[in-house]
């Protein structure tokens, strides 16, 4: 997540430097055509390139919005789960009579909170964090779970043999929490906790259980590649056909102008046509970053440092003075 006042425009053009190259040379070929060649055939009516631009905006504006929807959804899931996360320590610390099975039942938390965030950082087909822009721009900050193994964070929980069986499972976080169920039963059996205390302890459980399914389907179910498909068709054939529609339009200026630019006035269609092309592509890429909260991107929600974060409030609430550090912010980006 990008925790500065804003992007700059620098890194704003060098992001999307690649698509201004293109979109260049889009509206060059047609212009030269047009006025080196004299090939005046090819100007298009501004009135179809307008109806397209209108319906273009409309497409891409949804697609912002829902993208948006879907970070801010997954931000709302995670704030939850923080919250829930504290709220199962004390429970725990207060409920359970055995100081050494609440620390294993606790840590053992940690170790959902490291398993979830490692799933929904694993790669997905669909995502964009891959494109060369956005891999580019990952050298301005760094995602702990692509530079540290998951085993080396379990092992600060977990014994080998657990973090062997764990990993083992399919959904490891699932698994974890089905554990935490068990320990808990067997504790309420062994005495060490009060019947309707466990039920208490258990329903923040399936709570946990859920916000991770939610995370897991924003994770899973992408944003419907119908509609990101229409969306990159629409921008792309305004593109092209912009600069065609503004050449007669500019030729025409040629009349009442005077002075140097006085039959020039068609070239100016590469610089204007590259510009409002720029700010479609350009929406349409900051709609494409903000499509997975999860994937690893400079604007995804901060989940490595919210499981940190929460962790070092749990331990402190146990009483521990060894702290981890928190996660530093490199380039006001924090993940």
């Amino acid at each position: 997540m990008y925790i500065g006042k804003s992007y700059n425009l620098a890194e704003f053009l060098v992001w999307t430097r690649r698509t201004i190259f293109r979109l260049l040379l889009i509206a060059t070929i047609p212009t030269v055509l047009y006025q080196v060649f004299d090939i005046k055939w090819l100007s298009v009516p501004w009135t179809v390139v307008g109806l397209l631009g209108t319906a273009t905006a409309f497409v891409v504006g949804f697609k912002n919005q829902q993208t948006y929807n879907r970070t801010w959804e997954a931000r709302q899931i995670w704030g939850a789960a923080m919250s829930t996360s504290r709220g199962f320590a004390m429970m725990c610390r207060d409920f359970i009579s055995d100081p050494a099975r609440t620390r294993e039942i606790i840590y053992r938390h940690f170790a959902w909170l490291t398993a979830v965030r490692y799933q929904l950082r694993a790669d997905r087909e669909w995502e964009a964090v891959g494109k060369a822009y956005n891999k580019e721009y990952r050298k301005y900050y760094t995602v702990p779970e692509e530079e540290i193994p998951i085993e080396t964070e379990l092992a600060k929980y977990m014994t080998p043999d657990e973090i062997k069986e764990i990993l083992s499972r399919k959904n490891p976080a699932t698994q974890l929490l089905s554990i935490q169920s068990q320990s808990l039963a067997e504790m309420t059996k062994d005495g060490l906790l009060e019947h309707f205390r466990f039920l208490e302890i258990h329903s923040v459980l399936r709570e946990l259980t859920s916000l991770q399914g939610k995370s897991e389907r924003i994770k899973n179910f992408p944003y419907p590649r119908q509609y990101a498909t229409i969306n990159t068709f629409f921008v792309n054939l305004f593109c092209i056909l912009l600069p065609f529609a503004m050449l007669k339009e500019f030729n025409e200026l040629n009349d009442v102008v005077t002075g140097f630019l006085k039959g020039y006035m068609v070239w100016l269609v590469i610089p204007f046509s590259t510009l409002i092309s720029w700010v479609y592509t350009s929406l349409d890429q900051v709609g494409e970053s903000t499509e997975n909260p999860f994937e690893g991107n400079a604007n995804d929600v901060p989940i490595s440092q919210m499981s940190r974060n929460v962790e070092i409030d749990i331990r402190e609430m146990l009483g521990e003075t060894d702290l981890p550090s928190v996660i530093p912010v490199k380039n006001n980006i924090v993940m």
